[in-house]
């Protein structure tokens, strides 16, 4: 058990890898010079829904390709030997690419969903029906308030938004001159 443990700990010397790390690690499916790229496990679901929807992703182009190369294969033995077999092989390979391209296409609408939820039970805690007790005079200034806040926020977005093409010309060494 001590070879073990000693072996462990060469390893992991040689890594550079603190084995007393609580953090879990995953293999990401990456190489890099025949060694696994080890990640560490996100943490919030968000992060969890990300890494997930990458690897499905990943793994679904992945048989998008082998799938590709495989009718090309199989079309070519299929023209070679006009076998109705071949051709029937061949057929059934490319509904089964066009399936898993309609699976792409449905991870990606179902994303969209997941994450349009997550924005609508963000969005639950608006109150739409409030009671103001105070003096019309401080429910003046505080719509007045809140209005110049609404203002100064859509100004600030505008601002964001806005582009100007703004192009120099040295007409003297010593002068400059702006032109919109």
């Amino acid at each position: 058990m001590s070879d073990k443990k000693n072996t462990d700990e060469k390893i992991s010397d040689a890594l550079d890898i603190d084995l007393n790390k609580e953090d879990e690690l995953v293999h990401d499916g990456q190489n890099a010079g025949g060694m696994p790229n080890p990640i560490m496990i996100p943490t919030s679901d968000e992060d969890k829904l990300k890494r997930d929807y990458n690897l499905v992703r990943k793994n679904l182009k992945d048989i998008i390709d082998t799938g590709n190369t495989a009718i090309d294969g199989i079309l070519t033995v299929a023209s070679e030997t006009e076998s109705p077999r071949a051709y029937e092989v061949a057929a059934q390979m490319i509904k089964n690419v066009a399936d898993v391209n309609k699976d792409l296409i449905e991870m990606h609408n179902k994303m969209k969903q997941i994450r349009k939820e997550d924005g609508v039970q963000k969005a639950q805690n608006i109150t739409n029906n409030s009671l103001f007790v105070g003096s019309t005079q401080e429910l003046q200034k505080l719509l007045k308030q809140q209005r110049e806040q609404l203002i100064e926020s859509e100004i600030e977005e505008q601002e964001k938004l806005d582009i100007i093409d703004v192009e120099f010309e040295q007409t003297d060494v010593t002068e400059w001159t702006l032109s919109w």
